[in-house]
């Protein structure tokens, strides 16, 4: 069964839509290691209501802070240290998605970050939206799992941006899943749309 990591060049690129996407096309789990904001509206809750299948099953987050901020800052103001040996991957048959939390290198204490939790035989998903500056992000992240030995694809969110995709491409050589357009609204018939879109790449992974 396929263990799916999603990360991101940085916040709010589109990695909960991505995930929510994935997890529709597989009929995988889903699981949030770390979550960090409102708890009332957890990206749990969310992928929650974008996903029609009835296989998937949402896992519950190793930790669950209260402070939208990066895990280690929120979690100090929880009084709590986050421990990665307590993030265990929960048991399951099923494929299983794994949503990171902002960036691939958000700490989640005072020597660890996000990188570290992403074990060796997960499928790693980046997450890449066009802004200035995301080139550099891009190539910084992708790099970064490769050079750890990662097998890694990328997903493009947003407007189409040609010359920053095929810098992209070109020079880290990913496979690229597809594209999720800028929508109006995201709901469970679109996701259903792009899961389908996506179902043939994602099996050859």
């Amino acid at each position: 069964m396929k263990r799916i990591f999603i990360t991101g060049i940085s916040t709010d690129v589109g990695k909960t839509i991505a995930a929510a996407i994935v997890t529709e096309s597989l009929n995988a789990d889903y699981w949030k290691p770390v979550q960090a904001g409102d708890l009332t509206n957890t990206d749990s809750h969310k992928l929650a209501e974008l996903i029609s299948n009835e296989k998937t099953k949402i896992h519950k987050s190793s930790y669950e802070l209260k402070t939208p901020m990066s895990p280690h800052a929120a979690a100090e103001i929880d009084n709590l240290k986050i421990d990665t040996n307590q993030i265990i991957e929960p048991q399951t048959t099923n494929h299983l998605v794994i949503e990171g939390a902002g960036g691939l290198l958000v700490p989640l204490n005072e020597k660890e970050t996000i990188l570290d939790i992403i074990k060796a035989n997960y499928l790693v998903i980046v997450v890449s939206r066009h802004y200035l500056g995301s080139i550099n992000h891009s190539l910084l992240t992708i790099e970064s799992l490769k050079q750890k030995g990662f097998n890694v694809a990328v997903i493009f969110s947003g407007n189409e941006h040609p010359s920053t995709e095929d810098i992209i491409i070109r020079k880290t050589g990913v496979k690229v899943i597809g594209r999720i357009e800028e929508e109006t609204n995201f709901g469970k018939p679109l996701i259903k749309q792009y899961a389908a879109k996506f179902y043939p790449i994602l099996q050859t992974l």
